[in-house]
């Protein structure tokens, strides 16, 4: 069995008085795709803010790897840049596509960096329009360009957050293909978030259920939508509106 690479225990997150999350503990194990479901304002987004080191916990500790964070807001510019996130609503630069993904490599100072843009271009079939404005892109293929933009990094972690919600189903399918063959060839840890129940079941191999910032379960993909321990994520799983 892999080791985790996120040890999370006693982490709490307010937003002033409101508190957004408390999880007792939660292991991220290296190499899965972990798949995090729940409805709209269950505390999703702010558990992926949090893994990406964007913010840090009100209370508790984050452990990744030998890096361990407590609420003080330190983060480590070496930590981060073994993690990256796609975001829900891809914010693209006002120039062409590869320049947009090679954004992050030119930041880092790194070599070979027009050949691993073509590289991650040809990965997300967007190779054609490298030369392209980013802005005149249809949305789904701006959901590429910033997943590309986060591949051609060669994270340890990828974290993706709604990554194909309102995508029509080529794009859906182009983008979950991109997700589970950097899983398997690469080994890269994946954290996905999606209220889409079919999409965390064809592609996480381990899964959890996020309401009201608490988990209410989490077990092997095999478990979780063909038997889940908890009435709670039973009726999630079966489409009913659970709050």
């Amino acid at each position: 069995m892999n080791m985790p690479i996120y040890q999370l225990a006693d982490v709490v997150k307010l937003y002033g008085q409101r508190e957004v999350l408390h999880l007792d503990e939660l292991a991220i194990l290296r190499g899965e795709i972990f798949g995090v479901v729940g409805p709209s304002g269950a505390g999703k987004s702010t558990l992926l803010r949090l893994l990406d080191f964007l913010e840090p916990p009100t209370r508790g500790q984050i452990r990744f790897g030998d890096y361990t964070t407590g609420n003080n807001g330190t983060t480590l510019l070496s930590v981060r840049r073994r993690l990256a996130m796609v975001f829900q609503r891809p914010v693209l630069l006002n120039t062409t596509v590869a320049d947009n993904v090679a954004y992050g490599l030119r930041l880092r100072r790194a070599e070979r960096i027009a050949q691993r843009v073509q590289v991650a271009l040809e990965q997300v079939a967007l190779r054609h329009l490298a030369l392209a404005p980013a802005r005149t892109l249809s949305g789904g293929e701006m959901q590429r360009v910033a997943l590309a933009r986060a591949i051609v990094l060669e994270p340890e972690v990828l974290l993706l957050d709604e990554p194909t919600a309102n995508l029509d189903p080529y794009n859906v399918g182009l983008i979950e293909r991109i997700v589970a063959d950097l899983n398997r060839q690469r080994g890269t840890t994946i954290v996905l978030v999606t209220h889409n129940v079919f999409q965390a079941r064809r592609l996480a191999q381990r899964a959890g259920l996020l309401l009201d910032g608490r988990l209410v379960e989490v077990s092997a993909a095999s478990q979780f939508f063909t038997a889940p321990g908890d009435p709670r994520t039973a009726a999630f799983v079966r489409g009913e509106m659970v709050y």
